[in-house]
């Protein structure tokens, strides 16, 4: 795992100058794209990168944890890479970083951006449950198990994932006297601006899609973004692991 000047983790392969950037969502790390990597590694003709995010992983822990924060990070990491243009495929918190970064602030080119999962309307109630999240002291817990678990629930990924295996442990690290999850509590501040506005500044193609499942979001509100948005069968809120050959599928998509 490679690690960017601003202190971002990420794996990457591939060669060429049209970046796949792959960004998880709030909670998760760059491990949940695991079951698509394959499909990347087969089928995208130039090179790959899938950080942690800031807070989250191996990846720095150091706020601010805004919107325009991860996407310089973003931006960083792509000017390091030395690709000259770069499509993103982003799942929830990560499919809004990767519209900001298309917005055209951060001297990136950014030629699409693909965003799976990214809940539109939030209410008041849960907006201060995540600011209440972010002022929460960090857990400790005296087995790595139990650690894992808490990471799991904090990433969406409970009863999908399998809390002994690799992707779970990859949200966890050990500190004094035991086992924490890698998430610094404090990057839930950054739920609050408004995300449909968010999503409408990429001046970048913008596509949305999410689980025909998914609780979080519908298929009205994000045709309020995208006229051409999409439901993908078989699978909720984390359709890039319940699902990944239909998430894939979407790049292919006009």
């Amino acid at each position: 795992m490679a690690v960017t000047r601003t202190g971002i983790a990420y794996r990457s392969g591939g060669s060429g100058d049209h970046l796949l950037l792959l960004l998880h969502g709030l909670g998760a790390t760059g491990a949940v794209w695991d079951r698509l990597l394959p499909l990347v590694e087969d089928s995208w003709p130039g090179p790959w990168a899938v950080p942690d995010l800031r807070g989250h992983g191996r990846s720095l822990a150091e706020p601010p944890y805004g919107y325009a924060v991860h996407a310089a990070d973003m931006a960083s990491l792509v000017a390091s890479s030395g690709a000259a243009r770069v499509t993103v495929l982003g799942h929830s918190f990560g499919g809004v970083v990767g519209a900001v970064l298309g917005g055209g602030w951060f001297g990136v080119a950014v030629d699409r951006v693909v965003a799976v999962g990214v809940k539109i309307g939030w209410t008041g109630d849960e907006v201060a449950r995540a600011r209440s999240l972010a002022e929460r002291p960090p857990q400790v817990f005296p087995t790595v198990a139990e650690a894992a678990d808490r990471h799991l629930r904090l990433a969406g990924l409970t009863g999908l994932v399998d809390p002994s295996s690799e992707v779970a442990l990859a949200g966890v690290r050990e500190v004094s006297p035991g086992w924490a999850p890698a998430l610094d509590s404090r990057a839930f501040g950054a739920v609050g601006p408004p995300v449909e506005e968010v999503l409408r500044r990429s001046a970048a193609p913008l596509r949305l899609a999410a689980g025909q499942a998914d609780p979080m979001v519908g298929l009205a509100a994000m045709r309020r973004v995208d006229p051409s948005a999409v439901l993908l069968e078989g699978a909720g809120h984390n359709a890039h692991w319940e699902a990944p050959g239909a998430v894939w599928s979407l790049l292919d998509a006009p």
